[in-house]
């Protein structure tokens, strides 16, 4: 109830919880043993692994902080009548029990109660502002009732808590963003070193390998698959967080990479095309998939975007096909490419290059005014 110490001790001896809790408040009873054996447990056991949802394990039922500020409230009515009874040292004690009681709450629910699931945000501010009204209150109370100079020095001290009170939770605040950009910073120069590093190192030695092997090789497929795959790793905190047209065209060209024995080059030009349209990235990956079986060796796509329309050029370096030397019965650029872009109301032409050496596939889609802005039609 208070730490979950006692409810995993059960769980891992298999023994009832109530057992060992009222074994731990017998031996506290008896030198104190208990209380010692029980912050030992909690300070130095690791905490059992985090759930699916990512919530802690131990949920904790006793409101620790509510109650720690329940017993500063009773010490600060016992400093009030004693100070009408004339009871400076009572008052005294009881004082310095309200302030450490009320100091003990705050800390406690900025602390533990931050990471229990149980308690909401709107519980810790509760806490802190009668916590602060409580230091404030009690500390004006002693110095109005007896000005003297050991009520300033209490009453003052407990002013002085009930303002760090009010500001404690924003400091804690600041002083974890902090340190979290620093922590960030720190390992983004940790990050630039190593990628500085593999890239006039691994990577330089990646792309001589596939220069001299020559892109329709093994080696080179290898050599170039280790490569795309040490590049999204040194550099995946650039990853657009929402994959667009380029994205998804560079993430086939990948996987056509690893199947086949070909290198292709993507370029890009114009605005980012976000939320592509399907039939776009399915013919364009047809287009790809045709020059990797039938050309090989090194494929060049071209993406250009505007807010009018896009466009995707596919080329290969092969021996060059037209459509009227296609089979009729060969159905994968009629329908695949062709056929589909022209279901989605834009259009697809296939003819030898112009150069006289391979083949070129352009794709064309426009985009409606309403959808401009990176969406195609």
């Amino acid at each position: 109830m208070l730490g979950g110490v006692s409810e995993a001790l059960a769980a891992h001896l298999g023994w009832p919880v109530g057992l060992l809790r009222l074994g731990a408040v017998v031996l506290t009873a008896l030198g104190g043993a208990g209380a010692l054996l029980y912050v030992w447990l909690w300070a130095l056991v690791p905490q059992e692994a985090r759930a699916a949802d990512d919530a802690p394990v131990v949920r904790r039922r006793l409101p620790v902080a509510a109650l720690l500020l329940a017993a500063a409230a009773l010490a600060a009515m016992v400093v009030v009548g004693s100070l009408n009874e004339r009871g400076e040292s009572t008052a005294t004690t009881a004082l310095f029990v309200a302030m450490a009681l009320a100091v003990a709450a705050v800390a406690w629910n900025l602390t533990v109660d931050r990471a229990d699931v149980a308690r909401s945000p709107g519980y810790g501010r509760w806490v802190r502002a009668l916590a602060a009204g409580l230091l404030l209150v009690t500390g004006l109370t002693v110095l109005v009732s007896r000005p003297n100079a050991v009520n300033a020095v209490l009453g003052v001290g407990a002013l002085v808590l009930g303002v760090a009170v009010v500001v404690a939770a924003r400091v804690l605040t600041l002083w974890r963003e902090l340190s979290a950009e620093r922590t960030a910073r720190v390992r983004e120069e940790q990050r630039a070193e190593i990628a500085a590093h593999l890239h006039d190192s691994v990577l330089q030695t990646l792309a001589l390998i596939q220069n001299r092997a020559g892109a329709s090789s093994e080696v080179a497929r290898i050599a170039r698959a280790q490569e795309r795959e040490l590049r999204d790793w040194l550099f995946a905190d650039d990853a657009p967080a929402i994959a667009d047209l380029a994205t998804e065209l560079r993430d086939l060209a990948a996987t056509i990479e690893l199947e086949h024995a070909v290198r292709i080059d993507l370029v890009t030009a114009g605005e980012p095309v976000e939320q592509p349209s399907p039939a776009l990235v399915a013919a364009a990956r047809e287009a790809m998939l045709n020059a990797a079986r039938h050309a090989g060796g090194d494929v060049s796509v071209y993406l250009e975007s505007s807010s009018t329309a896009v466009d995707v050029f596919v080329r290969d370096r092969g021996p060059g096909l037209s459509l009227d030397d296609v089979p009729a019965d060969r159905l994968g650029i009629r329908e695949s490419i062709i056929g589909r872009m022209t279901r989605a109301g834009g259009s697809a032409t296939v003819k030898p290059s112009s150069s006289g050496t391979g083949t070129e596939v352009h794709l064309h889609l426009a985009r409606t005014p309403a959808r401009s802005g990176g969406v195609p039609a």
